[in-house]
C-alpha cells in the first residue's frame, strides 16, 4: 500500500459537452484507491453502496466499474489528487488549491449539481467555517451546491442508511 503514495487518479467524467448531472468530489484518494486506481475503492467505504441505495444507479456498482458513472450523469474528482493514508496529511493550501481547480473543472464541464463529500475538508478548501451537511444556499459556478458526509468507514456518526438518505436527497434536488 505504501507503494501507492502520492498516486494520482484520474477524474472519471462524461466527454465535455455530454451531460453532466452531479459532480461528486472527494477529498482525496486513499492508499487503497491508490494501489488499485479507483475512486472510493476501500472495502468500507460506503460511496458506492450510498449511490446505489439513493437511486442514483440501478444496481450497485463496484469500484472498478467507475467508467460507467458518465453513463448515468454522474462524474468524480478530488479536492486533493495526491494519495494520503488520512486526509489530516493534506496541507490547507493543497485542499485550498484543489478548491481552485474545482472551480476551473465545473466551469468547464457545467454539472447541474456539486456534491463534496467531507464537510471539514470543504470547510478548509473555501474559507467556510459554518458550512452544514446538505444543499447549500450559494451556488458553485453554474451548478448548485451540495455537501455531503465523507463516505469513509471510519465516519461512524453517518452510518449506510443515513448517508444513503442524505445521497437520495442530492439526487431529489440535482432533478428538480
Amino acid at each position: 500500500m505504501e507503494a501507492a503514495r502520492d498516486r494520482v487518479i484520474p477524474d472519471v467524467l462524461p466527454p465535455e459537452g455530454a451531460p453532466l448531472r452531479v459532480l461528486f468530489c472527494g477529498i482525496n484518494p486513499g492508499l487503497y484507491s491508490g494501489a488499485t486506481g479507483h475512486h472510493f475503492a476501500r472495502p468500507g467505504n460506503r460511496f458506492w453502496p450510498a449511490l446505489h441505495r439513493s437511486g442514483f444507479t440501478d444496481r450497485q456498482l463496484a469500484p472498478a466499474e467507475q467508467d460507467l458513472l458518465p453513463s448515468y450523469g454522474l462524474g468524480i474528482t478530488n479536492l486533493a489528487h495526491r494519495t494520503t493514508a488520512r486526509a489530516d496529511e493534506l496541507t490547507d493550501e493543497e485542499l485550498r488549491e484543489g478548491g481552485r481547480r474545482l472551480r476551473a473543472l465545473v466551469d468547464r464541464h457545467h454539472p447541474s449539481c456539486l456534491a463534496v463529500a467531507g464537510v471539514t475538508a470543504y470547510r478548509t478548501a473555501f474559507h467556510a467555517p459554518r458550512t452544514r451537511i446538505g444543499p447549500q444556499d450559494e451556488s458553485f459556478g453554474p451548478a448548485r451546491l451540495w455537501v455531503l458526509p465523507n463516505p469513509s468507514g471510519l465516519n461512524a456518526s453517518w452510518p449506510l442508511d443515513k448517508l444513503a438518505e442524505e445521497f437520495a436527497r442530492l439526487r431529489e434536488g440535482a432533478t428538480a
